[in-house]
C-alpha cells in the first residue's frame, strides 16, 4: 500500500466537512467518533457537559472530554457495577451510588426488587437534568419511587452521614478537581464507616494498558481499608483500551461468587460474574 493510499480515507473525510469527536485517552491514545449532531453543550461550575448523536455509538455522554457512556455499550459498564456486588449480597435493600449522575446504573440497581431504596449522590444536577430530558435509556428509574436523588458532595455526605447501606457502588469521573480524593484510603474508610456488617463496595478502576498506576493505587489502598479486596475486569469498547477494571472490597461476603440471579441483561450473568474475576497473568501480576 502506498502512502497516498494510506491516507485516503482521512483525505476523504475531510473533504466531506465531517464533524468528529476525540477524545485523548492517553498521552499516546486517542478515540474519534464521527458525530451526526451535537445535542446539548453546557459548562457548569463542576465540567463541561456534551451530549452528541453518532454514527457508530448513538448518543454520547462526555464530560470534560471524557466519553462517559454511549447508547450502544454503557450496558457493558452499567451492569457489570450494578449487578457484580448486588448478585454478591445475600439479601441487598440499600444501595448508595456515588456519582452516576447520568442513572443507568440506577437503573440495574432498581431492577433487583429485593432493593427497598436506591441513594444517588452526584455533585452535578444538570448532569442528571441533561440526561432526563436527553438520555432516556439510561435515565428512566429517576421516576421510580425507590430512587433518592441528591445533589450534593459525595466526600462530605460521606464523612458526617449516619445512613448505612448493604451496597455502595462507586462511578466517578476520572480523579481530578472535585473527585481527587475518591480513589484514596480515606475515601474507602468513610465508605467502610457507612457499609453494614456484610457490606459490599465496587468502584471502576481504570485501564490496565492506560491507568496502570490509577489502578494498583486504588487495589493497593482499598487493601489497607478492607479485609476482602478482588478485582475483576471486562470490555467496555468506547473506554480506554477497551478493557476496563473494577475493585470490590466486602467486609465478609466474596464478591467473585454470585447468591442469587438477575434476569434479562445484556452482558451481565452468572457465568460471567465468576469468569471476570479469573485475571490474565499481567493483570495479576501488576496488582500482586
Amino acid at each position: 500500500m502506498s502512502n497516498e493510499d494510506k491516507y485516503e480515507p482521512v483525505t476523504r473525510a475531510r473533504r466531506e466537512n465531517s464533524l468528529w469527536l476525540t477524545e485523548e485517552q492517553s498521552d499516546g491514545l486517542r478515540l474519534s467518533l464521527r458525530v451526526t449532531e451535537t445535542i446539548f453543550s453546557k459548562k457548569t461550575q463542576y465540567q463541561d457537559i456534551l451530549i452528541v448523536d453518532t454514527t457508530e455509538y448513538g448518543r454520547t455522554l462526555v464530560l470534560d472530554g471524557a466519553i462517559q457512556l454511549t447508547e450502544r455499550d454503557e450496558f457493558c459498564y452499567s451492569e457489570m457495577m450494578a449487578h457484580v456486588p448486588l448478585c454478591s449480597h445475600p439479601m441487598p435493600r440499600r444501595v448508595l451510588i456515588v456519582g452516576g449522575g447520568d442513572g443507568a446504573i440506577l437503573r440495574e440497581v432498581l431492577r433487583h426488587p429485593c432493593v427497598e431504596c436506591c441513594t444517588l449522590i452526584d455533585i452535578d444536577k444538570d448532569v442528571t437534568l441533561a440526561s432526563e430530558k436527553y438520555l432516556p435509556f439510561a435515565s428512566a428509574a429517576f421516576f421510580d419511587q425507590r430512587a433518592d436523588v441528591r445533589h450534593a458532595d459525595a466526600l462530605s455526605y460521606l464523612e458526617t452521614t449516619n445512613e448505612r447501606f448493604d451496597v455502595v457502588i462507586v462511578d466517578s469521573t476520572d480523579p481530578v478537581d472535585f473527585a481527587a480524593g475518591l480513589f484514596q484510603s480515606p475515601f474507602y474508610e468513610d465508605i467502610k464507616r457507612v457499609l453494614k456488617k456484610d457490606g459490599i463496595m465496587t468502584e471502576l478502576t481504570e485501564s490496565p494498558f492506560s491507568d496502570t498506576a490509577l489502578m494498583k493505587q486504588a487495589i493497593g489502598q482499598m487493601r489497607s481499608v478492607f479485609p476482602v479486596v478482588k478485582m475483576y475486569w471486562g470490555a467496555v469498547p468506547t473506554y480506554p483500551s477497551g478493557m476496563w477494571t473494577y475493585g470490590a472490597a466486602s467486609l465478609s461476603p466474596d464478591p467473585g461468587k454470585p447468591v442469587r440471579s438477575i434476569e434479562g441483561t445484556r452482558y451481565y450473568s452468572e457465568e460471567v460474574h465468576g469468569a471476570s474475576f479469573v485475571l490474565p497473568p499481567f493483570l495479576r501480576d501488576l496488582i500482586r
